[in-house]
């Protein structure tokens, strides 16, 4: 009998293991019932549980059905603090997109001119190093103070953590084109925009491609605690609130969508880098 095929065998793994870690989380919250007994009333009822032994961890059909009302009415609009999840997510990755498309028009283009001139590698690759480690966030306090915008200043956190892997990765790239093409481009006299063009970036599409698949990821991730320190509007602002509401349940729904559009954003890159990648 033939085998299955390994994207068949993957799928059914991904169920099985879905299933094995929804029953040990059923287990486990089942388990703790009687952990909170003899605890102090206030304090349980602060955690959200009862001294007679409920546990204040949410089990996962529990979660689930948050999940579906969520799916079930995303855009409703009660006020500033009474969002849908749907227009939380919209403001975010709104934010992300905007962030990331400025980090684009810049890194792309420097690093071109870093990746095809030693001189300007060697001038940049300094400050590149010292700029590169520094967390985003580091630079909220300093873009408060200076632009006094919190959604501007969280879209400008989200440049600077967008813009360091695709610079180097276009520079990486860039650099890393045969020199065999580069030389027929030279022999047949192609003038140096049009080889940047027709031969550079084609070639470096795919490791360009890749530092922005990186980029995004860590966007993604940056917007959740950016938007947790300047508060408004946010899927990062969405999760304070509900931790401050003791809502342990929207807080766990809301890492699983913050999970689903970081894989939907991830998804795409990919499919296009192996769109532009090609077989030697």
């Amino acid at each position: 009998m033939p085998s299955m095929p390994i994207k068949t065998r993957a799928i059914i793994l991904s169920i099985v293991l879905f299933f094995a870690f929804t029953a040990a989380w059923e287990f486990s919250i089942g388990g703790g019932k009687n952990q909170l007994a003899g605890v102090d009333p206030e304090y349980a009822a602060l955690m959200g549980a009862t001294a007679k032994g409920k546990s204040a961890m949410p089990g996962p059909f529990e979660v689930g059905k948050q999940i579906f009302d969520h799916f079930a009415d995303p855009f409703y609009d009660k006020g500033p603090n009474d969002k849908g999840v749907g227009i939380q997510l919209g403001y975010s990755i709104l934010r992300v997109l905007v962030g990331f498309g400025a980090a684009v028009l810049i890194a792309v283009p420097l690093g071109f001119l870093i990746g095809m001139s030693p001189l300007f590698y060697r001038a940049l690759d300094p400050f590149i190093q010292i700029m590169k480690p520094v967390s985003p966030l580091a630079w909220m306090p300093l873009a408060l103070y200076t632009i006094k915008d919190s959604t501007i200043s969280s879209v400008f956190v989200i440049f600077i953590c967008s813009i360091w892997p695709m610079l180097v990765n276009t520079a990486f790239g860039v650099a890393s084109v045969r020199k065999e093409w580069l030389n027929v481009a030279r022999t047949l006299e192609v003038g140096r925009f049009r080889t940047a063009f027709r031969v550079i970036l084609p070639a470096a599409a795919p490791t360009i491609l890749t530092g922005m698949r990186i980029s995004v990821g860590i966007a993604w991730l940056v917007i959740v605690a950016a938007e947790m320190l300047v508060g408004g509007t946010g899927i990062g602002y969405f999760v304070w609130n509900e931790w401050n509401n003791l809502s342990i349940t929207n807080v766990i729904a809301a890492i699983f969508f913050i999970g689903l559009i970081g894989m939907g954003l991830d998804f795409i890159l990919g499919r296009l880098t192996k769109v532009v990648t090609y077989a030697d």
